[in-house]
């Protein structure tokens, strides 16, 4: 992305996903937050955003409905909903506005309010090329037609719920980069085969981060990323949000190419292998047991 400097917001704000282990024990009482019953999901929210709950607590139940359905699996997942001033009783996260799951509390918690955190992604349209930036005109837009990256990271949280999945069935995703790409094809095959509408909002941003190129990162394979993942999201945020667009980027192509299926096979095969494969050995049992699109993230990733 030399050609698109975001600058310092930028930079800032993809260590997006880098903080993923920072969370510690706060008690389960949320008795500061209303609660909404009728959902699968055990639904917490600040006060005022009664809309925003039910609209969030009815796609995780479709998610939830959707994959009981193909992987005859549900995870037990509490889902908070908080605004700034509640966000800090709740989660040691420190950026408001990322979608994050705490596997040892089980929950998902997701922002309630726009924040300058999603601002912050809304890159200069003003220096994109004109194709791309009418694509995110279009795209990341809400109903008084001002930008926001609302619908990006509001997808997200189908991706940190795929979490809740391979974390609570005891699944060996094999190797951390794996983990992330499983919940990319989750959150990719989801939003395809249900709210194939919003795939713009899915797949946009990460193109347009993957178009400006790998020239400038210090980290690019995934032996880099499996053996530095701290170090990179410590010192390199830009770097790690390079990785997980690839991932997600993947992802489409992997379910372009097998559809839902794919996905119920990597589940099946995951849930079987127990013991740790070299790449070698993770790249033929993913050819064998899954896909070869999967199996070529391991072979054809530095292509």
């Amino acid at each position: 992305m030399n050609s698109l400097n975001f600058g310092h917001r930028y930079k800032t704000t993809l260590h997006l996903c880098l903080i993923l282990f920072s969370i510690t024990g706060y008690a389960q009482n949320y008795s500061d937050l209303v609660a909404l019953d009728g959902y699968k999901t055990k639904v917490y929210f600040s006060s005022g955003n009664d809309e925003r709950a039910k609209t969030v607590a009815e796609r995780m139940d479709n998610v939830l409905e959707f994959y009981n359905k193909v992987i005859a699996y549900e995870p037990d997942v509490t889902l908070l909903i908080l605004n700034p001033s509640d966000w800090p009783k709740h989660t040691t996260f420190p950026v408001y506005g990322m979608p994050h799951y705490d596997d040892k509390r089980e929950i998902l918690i997701i922002a309630s309010d726009n924040n300058e955190f999603w601002d912050s992604f809304i890159p200069p349209i003003e220096q994109l090329p004109k194709e791309l930036a009418d694509k995110i005109s279009s795209t990341y837009v809400d109903e008084n037609g001002t930008l926001t990256m609302q619908a990006f990271f509001d997808l997200l949280a189908i991706h940190e719920i795929g979490h809740a999945y391979h974390f609570q069935a005891g699944i060996n995703v094999q190797r951390m980069w794996m983990g992330e790409l499983f919940c990319n094809i989750m959150l990719h095959t989801y939003i395809a085969e249900n709210e194939p509408e919003q795939l713009s909002a899915l797949t946009v941003f990460p193109q347009m981060v993957i178009a400006g190129g790998k020239k400038e990162y210090k980290y690019t394979s995934l032996t880099d990323i499996e053996e530095c993942y701290e170090e990179i999201g410590q010192k390199y945020p830009k770097n790690y949000g390079w990785y997980q667009c690839r991932w997600h980027s993947a992802a489409g192509s992997i379910y372009d190419a097998g559809g839902v299926d794919t996905f119920v096979k990597l589940w099946n095969a995951f849930s079987e292998q127990k013991e740790k494969l070299n790449d070698e050995e993770l790249a033929n049992f993913l050819s064998e047991n899954v896909h070869q699109s999967v199996a070529d993230i391991v072979l054809k990733w530095d292509e």
